[in-house]
């Protein structure tokens, strides 16, 4: 997980340069133009990848913009970065090497959740949460037995749950113990109930963990086996890692590895209400709830939460913009922004860093949505 607030980040000026950014045709069909042909202004871009060249310590490793469905700024930096936790040292990223994505995954899951309900496999989000494990019948109670799907992707289960108030390098943290459990979700059902379910927001990867397993139990397949015939097969992305846990399945709380172009993907389909190339992948019902704020978000008031997205503002032009966004540690970021038709995704190795907020958050406000010259 990785809260919203940080150092505040004051930009160098920088000389523009004319040449920076642009992306290149790929064999992933993503149409690329220059950032003026959908009414960005390069002049105002290009001193963003100068400032991060030469600040070392911001360690961000891609940025791209989308807007109105095409390619039109990218940029790679090379940077030290780790595999889900473990160093790699520097490397040097490109449009073919995947990324960490950390939490983000739970936004993909959500997804993945969301085409399931559609087609049947699972009733609803208001199905009780334990109806789906009867081996743990011996963890039943009145109270848990009213928290529903809809409370996990809420992050409102009402579980005793410490993983926003603790480090992720202390042992004491929840979502470590879990990943060191025999049975993690057994771990993270069987936690005390503190609050009454939908009630009070408390970040917690078991939460995704669970319905990773509710998908399994639900249609016999793993949430990435679903992920790839339901969701990247769609989109055309095949180039995709998801580590597993000790059980072997998939790390469904914030694991998933891929390219920040794909990445990309998954944010235009979001705005695009689920649909690619005229099929309906993710049903736009979903999107709409998915991404509309479902709770507040506890210790801050200007965030709040959807069904594993975030959900925030800023201004362009003195104007209030609302954006979704897709979140993860390190600084991994998804940014959809439908009121300016726009995707802006940032890929970093920020991962012990209060700088993980504040940087990709500098990018969206200082740079790209001060680069709109043209509004829908």
């Amino acid at each position: 997980m990785i809260i919203f607030i940080g150092i505040a980040v004051q930009p160098k000026l920088a000389q523009a340069q004319t040449d920076c950014g642009m992306p290149i045709t790929g064999e992933d069909h993503w149409p690329v133009a220059a950032p003026e042909s959908v009414g960005l202004a390069s002049m105002t871009l290009c001193p963003m990848v100068k400032w991060l060249d030469d600040w070392k310590q911001s360690n961000i490793h891609a940025v791209l913009v989308v807007r109105h469905g095409t390619l039109v700024f990218e940029h790679y930096f090379s940077g030290a970065d780790e595999h889900w936790g473990r160093s790699v040292g520097e490397v040097a990223f490109g449009p073919e090497i995947k990324h960490d994505e950390r939490s983000v995954t739970k936004s993909i899951v959500a997804l993945v959740l969301g085409i399931a309900i559609d087609r049947g496999l699972i009733k609803s989000l208001d199905e009780p949460v334990l109806s789906f494990f009867p081996d743990y019948e011996d963890l039943r109670t009145p109270e848990k037995d009213r928290i529903t799907l809809r409370d996990l992707v809420t992050m409102s289960a009402g579980l005793e749950w410490h993983e926003d108030d603790t480090p992720y390098t202390s042992e004491a943290n929840s979502e470590n113990r879990m990943d060191n459990a025999a049975d993690p979700y057994r771990y993270a059902l069987q936690q005390a109930v503190v609050a009454p379910p939908g009630q009070v927001w408390n970040y917690n990867s078991g939460s995704t963990e669970v319905i990773g397993a509710v998908l399994k139990k639900a249609t016999g397949k793993s949430v990435d086996e679903l992920a790839n015939t339901l969701l990247f097969a769609p989109l055309g992305i095949t180039n995709v890692e998801w580590p597993r846990n000790a059980r072997g399945d998939p790390i469904a709380a914030g694991a998933l590895r891929l390219r920040p172009r794909d990445l990309a993907k998954i944010g235009q389909l979001i705005l695009q209400h689920g649909a690619w190339n005229g099929t309906q992948v993710v049903p736009a019902s979903w999107i709409e709830a998915a991404t509309a704020p479902q709770i507040n978000v506890s210790g801050f008031t200007s965030f709040f939460y959807g069904y594993f997205f975030w959900l925030g503002r800023s201004l362009a032009d003195k104007r209030e913009v609302q954006w979704a966004a897709a979140v993860g540690l390190g600084g991994q970021r998804v940014f959809i922004v439908p009121s300016l038709d726009l995707v802006v995704v940032v890929n970093a190795g920020l991962y012990s860093s209060r700088l993980q907020s504040s940087v990709p958050m500098t990018i969206l406000n200082q740079y790209v949505l001060r680069a709109i010259t043209v509004r829908p």
